[in-house]
């Protein structure tokens, strides 16, 4: 088996102001990487759009029909202060949420290890009833709430996890799972920074949320000490059936949204282990999202590093 690989074109059109960070040439800097020659062998596939039903189990109707009706037909639509949709990304959002269920669902068949989805805009800082923070709906969430259908026909506990070490704390996601006593949502994220959530202390109705906030200015050392201290073994004493990996890459020493310093080795570091939990407690199920990431070099070789870490799993 291998890893499979959800692009499109359509994620490069997703249209934003001029001078917005989270801008095309983002998905122009991942496509670039990963068409290298070490890259060969994923499987490459083009992402559906994803149903209402698929949305609509972490965020309600009334908030879909907003989303899509606010959708533009020219110019422009705001829905806050960084976050704007054109006339091509209502599809570019469809496609990564899709492209999201795809994943989780070729990964149960059997027909790859693994899987990860090159997609733009973003999604782990939509909440169930808020888009912001450049995401509309959230890709990460959704995927580990559809792995329950899988996994109740399999006879299993539907126990899920999201595990986000983008620089910026997963508000949407955390806000998905709060109530969900078979959900796990675990963090690193650099404090303080936007959007102001990720507390220690905030742990979720049923403790299943973990936050590990990291100073500004700390680097490979302390996120080590995080996830290899707190967040890998209160994944592994989860024991998640499946995994999906919020992949953010902006916590690179380059990036210019983040205040962090690390490099592609501990990106690398922190997939490794993730999978290993995977392979222990849910028969390596895993996916993985793209998420942040603003400096077009370091968000290229990042994710290429991620990438051949998920090949090697």
């Amino acid at each position: 088996m291998t890893t499979l690989l959800f692009s499109h074109p359509i994620f490069q059109r997703h249209e934003v102001p001029p001078g917005h960070v989270e801008h095309p040439g983002r998905y122009e800097a991942v496509d670039r990487a990963l068409q290298a020659p070490e890259f060969s062998a994923l499987d490459r596939r083009v992402p559906p759009l994803v149903t209402m039903e698929q949305i609509e189990q972490v965020h309600p109707e009334r908030f879909r029909l907003l989303v899509e009706d606010k959708a533009p037909s020219t110019g422009l639509a705001q829905f806050d202060a960084d976050t704007f949709m054109g006339p091509s990304s209502l599809e570019a959002v469809r496609r990564a949420a899709g492209g999201a269920i795809a994943a989780v669902d070729a990964v149960f068949t059997g027909e790859v290890r693994n899987a990860f989805v090159a997609a733009r805009p973003p999604g782990h800082h939509a909440e169930p009833e808020r888009a912001m923070g450049f995401c509309f709906f959230n890709n990460a969430a959704i995927a580990a709430k559809h792995a329950r259908s899988h996994l109740s026909k399999i006879g299993g506990g539907e126990r899920v996890a999201v595990v986000d070490f983008d620089v910026h704390h997963g508000n949407g996601t955390e806000a998905a799972f709060w109530h969900d006593e078979k959900a796990f949502f675990g963090s690193s994220h650099e404090w303080p920074q936007y959007p102001g959530t990720g507390r220690e202390s905030d742990r979720g109705a049923f403790d299943n949320i973990h936050n590990v906030p990291l100073a500004t200015g700390e680097g490979g050392e302390a996120f080590r000490r995080a996830w290899g201290e707190r967040l890998l073994p209160a994944l592994s004493d989860f024991a998640p059936e499946f995994i999906v990996i919020s992949a953010g890459f902006d916590a690179h020493a380059a990036d210019p949204l983040g205040g962090l310093n690390l490099t592609e080795d501990d990106f690398v570091w922190a997939t490794r282990e993730i999978t290993a939990i995977a392979r222990d407690t849910a028969d390596g199920r895993l996916i993985s999202v793209l998420e942040g990431g603003y400096d077009l070099p370091a968000l290229g070789s990042s994710t290429a590093a991620h990438v051949k870490a998920l090949m090697t799993a």
